[in-house]
């Protein structure tokens, strides 16, 4: 899958790397992104929701960005997301990143305020601005931000003409369709939800974007190179034993995120657990741990067969 656009393929959505004492550990995080491009996925997105960005200050954020360019920088594409509750930091973000030499910034609109499209137009094109030379990647996130992306609202933000890429992680295929229509040559989309991978790939999603790449990137390449090649119920198959992992993970106490840190360290890469609020796993939870490696590892036996 070599010179393909650094927004197509399987991009995990990088975790956030924590010390024993729940500080953010730079060996640690160059670890994770080691790993995670000797895999083979085609890019990294950092600081995004599976990094617990919202838990994190701005200062860590950069330090997370910092470690990880100098891991993979110039081998591997990095997108950085770099959006706070507030344009100030996201704007400072924004100008570290470019600094780093990323392959593209990234925001979700502004959260808890209900504001109106011209604010968040406002604010998305404030953050692009302080990387004038930089890609910018929308993150379409309702269920998350408290608001959805719209087809209006889109093509306003392509009048700019960094908007080279849209994360949507909505729960509709059928948004995937509308916002590739919109937004045409001029746009490349990232799908987001990992359970329906194959789907927001047949609906004209380029590539993905997903927490559990950092667990089972082997299936989530292994059905990108059955679409490329026509196989799609090969492809079916394999999400469909993505869909029952996800099932299992999704069943705990603990968050999902969770779940993918400490199947992450069942593979010898320590990420640390959750930051609270985030639920960690529970005692009940390990049982459920045990039945996800298992099923990761009998699909990853199944699609080297």
């Amino acid at each position: 899958m070599a010179n393909i656009s650094p927004y197509q393929g399987i991009i995990p959505a990088f975790c956030a790397c924590y010390d024993d004492t729940g500080e953010i550990s730079p060996a640690r995080t160059q670890a994770l992104a080691r790993h995670l491009m000797v895999s083979g996925v085609n890019g990294l997105y950092v600081n995004g929701s599976t990094g617990e960005c919202v838990y994190l200050s701005v200062g860590e954020r950069m330090q997370v960005l910092e470690s990880v360019m100098e891991a993979v920088g110039g081998k591997l594409p990095v997108i950085a997301h770099v959006a706070c509750n507030n344009t100030r930091d996201s704007v400072r973000l924004a100008a570290h990143a470019r600094t780093m030499g990323v392959t593209a910034i990234a925001a979700i609109p502004p959260i808890y305020f209900n504001l109106p499209d011209h604010a968040v137009v406002d604010y998305w094109n404030s953050i692009s601005d302080a990387a004038p030379d930089t890609d910018f990647m929308i993150y379409n996130i309702p269920q998350c931000a408290g608001m959805a992306l719209t087809v209006p609202l889109l093509r306003e933000m392509l009048k700019n003409p960094r908007v080279k890429a849209l994360k949507n992680s909505s729960e509709s295929v059928q948004d995937i369709r509308a916002f590739k229509d919109a937004g045409g040559d001029k746009l490349m989309l990232l799908n987001g939800p990992d359970e329906q991978y194959v789907a927001g790939r047949m609906m004209g999603a380029d590539g993905g974007i997903g927490s559990t790449y950092n667990i089972m990137p082997q299936l989530f390449l292994y059905a990108e190179r059955c679409l490329q090649d026509g196989r799609v119920e090969d492809a079916r198959r394999v999400q469909q034993d993505i869909y029952g992992i996800i099932q299992v993970m999704t069943s705990g106490h603990g968050h999902l995120i969770a779940f993918v840190k400490e199947l992450l360290r069942r593979k010898g890469v320590y990420t640390g657990t959750v930051r609270a609020p985030l639920p960690n796993l529970s005692p009940e939870d390990k049982k459920l741990v045990d039945q996800c490696a298992a099923l990761i590892a009998a699909a990853e036996k199944r699609v080297q067969a």
